[in-house]
C-alpha cells in the first residue's frame, strides 16, 4: 500500500495486549498515526489477572511455560531478578513497564470496544466504537487475542455437579471449593496439566481424574539442568533433522508416556503441540492423578468413559481450548470455521492487504513477542517500503507455509494455526526483503 509522503496512512489497532501495544510502539517510532482501542480499563489482555473485560484466562497460581529468555521484547530486557519461569503478575508488570517506558499509554483509548469493522472502497475500513462513534481508517490491525472464547464440547446425557471451563478457573477455593471433592479435568493442554497438578494435591481433591481422548507428550520445563526452551538449533540445520534429534533427546529424558500410566500417544514428540509441565508426570506417578480415556456420556452424578468404566464425579473443569472469534466482523470471509483461518504469513488474507491479524498463531515457544516481529512487516507495508506479491502467489505461499508448519502435526483445532517461532521469524525477515525489492520495482 504505497502512500505519498504527504498522506501517511492512519491505522486502527484493536486491543492493547502484548500484540496490540508492540504494534503501537512500532507505528509510534515511525511517526505513523494510529488509534488503539482497548475495551478493558487497562493493558495486558490475557495476562491481566481478573481482567474486567472477561478475556483473561489467568488463574492465581499461573506461571508461564516459556522461560524468560524466550519471551523478552527486543529492545526492553526482562528484569534480571526474574525466575526462569515468571508468574503472571510479573509478566503483567513487565508489560506495564514497557508501555510506560515507551510512552504508549497516552495513545491507547481504554474502556472503548470496537463493535464493527465495515469495508469501505479502496481497502479502507469504517470502525464503529462502543461509544457509538464511527471513524474511517486506511488500515486495521486486529489484536483481540484468541484465548478468550471458551470452547466446551457437548456430550449426551446430563451432569448435575459443578462445571467450569478452565478459562474461568481462578483458584481451588473460590467460587467453588474443590477440597474433598471428586474432580475431573478434561483435556491435555497446558491448562489441563497445570490445573490437574494443582487440584490433585492431597489437601485439595479427594480424587482427581484427567480425561484425555488421545495421548500427548508432556515435556519437562528443564532438561540438562536448564530451561528446555533455551536449546535452539543452529539456523543452518534442516527443520526435519532438528526435530529428529529433539525427539530422540525427549524420549531419552522422559521415557514413554505409558510408563507413567498415561495413554500412549499416536504421534511422535513434536508432532503435536507439546504440553509442558514440571509437575504433572510426578503427580501421575504418585497416584494423585488418575488418567481416564475420552468421555462416552455424562451420567447425572458421574461420567461414563469410552472404555465402559464409570466414575462418580462432583466437579468438571473443561480445559478444552478456545474458538477463534472476531465479534466486530460481519463479513463471512473473516469468520473462521473450526479454527481454520489461512493467512499469508499468518497475517493477511489475500485481497485484504490493509487488514492485519496480529498474534493469531500458536507459536512454539511463546506468543508474547510474536506480534512484535510481525509488526515489522506491517509497518513496512504501511510506509510503502514493502509490497505484497500477487493474490495467486500469496495463496500458493500460504499453502506451502502451512505444510511446513503444520505438516508434521496431527490435525486438531489446536494445531490449525501452529507455527515454529524461529522458522517463522527467519522467513518473515526474508519476506520483508523480498517485498522491499517488489516495492522498488513497482515504484
Amino acid at each position: 500500500m504505497a502512500m505519498g509522503a504527504a498522506a501517511k496512512p492512519k491505522t486502527c489497532i484493536i486491543g492493547a495486549g502484548c500484540s496490540g501495544f508492540t504494534m503501537a510502539k512500532r507505528l509510534k517510532d515511525l511517526g505513523l498515526p494510529y488509534d488503539c482501542f482497548e475495551k478493558s480499563d487497562n493493558i495486558g489482555g490475557n495476562w491481566y489477572y481478573n481482567n474486567p473485560n472477561g478475556v483473561s484466562s489467568c488463574y492465581q497460581s499461573l506461571h508461564i511455560d516459556t522461560s524468560k529468555w524466550r519471551l523478552a521484547f527486543e529492545d526492553y530486557p526482562v528484569p534480571e531478578d526474574w525466575p526462569d519461569f515468571p508468574h503472571h503478575a510479573q509478566i503483567l508488570q513487565y508489560f506495564h513497564d514497557y508501555v510506560d517506558h515507551f510512552g504508549l499509554r497516552g495513545t491507547i483509548t481504554f474502556n472503548t470496544a470496537v463493535t464493527d469493522v465495515a469495508d469501505l472502497p479502496g481497502g479502507r475500513y469504517r470502525v464503529t466504537l462502543s461509544t457509538g462513534e464511527s471513524r474511517d481508517y486506511d488500515a486495521v490491525c486486529v489484536a483481540n487475542g484468541h484465548h478468550w472464547d471458551a470452547r466446551t464440547p457437548t456430550y449426551s446425557g446430563e451432569f448435575n455437579g459443578y462445571q467450569i471451563h478452565s478459562h474461568y478457573y481462578r483458584d481451588p477455593f473460590e467460587p467453588y471449593d474443590f477440597r474433598g471433592k471428586r474432580v475431573m479435568i478434561v483435556g491435555a493442554g497446558n491448562s489441563a496439566m497445570d490445573i490437574s497438578s494443582e487440584l490433585s494435591q492431597r489437601p485439595i481433591a479427594e480424587k482427581l481424574f484427567i480425561s484425555m481422548r488421545r495421548g500427548v507428550w508432556v515435556l519437562p520445563k528443564y532438561m540438562d539442568g536448564r530451561p528446555a526452551d533455551k536449546a535452539v538449533l543452529p539456523a543452518w540445520m534442516p527443520a526435519s533433522l532438528g526435530r529428529s534429534l529433539a525427539k530422540k533427546k525427549i524420549k531419552q529424558t522422559i521415557g514413554n508416556m505409558e510408563d507413567y500410566g498415561l495413554p500412549k500417544p499416536d504421534h511422535e514428540p513434536l508432532e503435536g503441540h507439546p504440553s509442558v509441565s514440571g509437575e504433572f508426570l510426578t503427580r501421575v506417578g504418585c497416584g494423585d492423578i488418575t488418567p481416564k480415556p475420552g468421555i462416552e456420556r455424562l451420567d447425572g452424578d458421574g461420567v461414563v468413559f469410552t472404555d465402559g468404566t464409570r466414575e462418580q464425579i462432583d466437579a468438571i473443569v473443561w480445559a478444552t481450548g478456545y474458538n477463534t472469534t472476531f465479534p466486530f466482523f460481519r463479513q463471512d470471509a473473516l469468520t473462521p470455521k473450526d479454527n481454520v483461518f489461512p493467512l499469508y504469513k499468518r497475517m493477511v488474507q489475500p485481497g485484504r492487504e490493509t487488514l492485519f491479524f496480529l498474534g493469531l498463531a500458536q507459536p512454539l515457544p511463546t506468543l508474547v513477542n510474536f506480534a512484535e516481529q510481525q509488526s515489522k512487516l506491517v509497518a513496512a507495508a504501511l510506509e510503502g517500503r514493502y509490497a505484497f506479491p500477487s493474490k495467486d502467489e500469496m495463496i500458493r505461499v500460504t499453502r506451502e507455509d502451512e505444510e511446513a508448519h503444520l505438516g508434521h502435526f496431527y490435525d486438531s483445532p489446536r494445531h490449525r494455526m501452529q507455527v515454529d517461532f524461529n522458522l517463522y521469524c527467519r522467513d518473515l525477515m526474508k519476506e520483508i526483503e523480498r517485498g522491499a525489492k517488489r516495492a522498488k520495482v513497482g515504484a
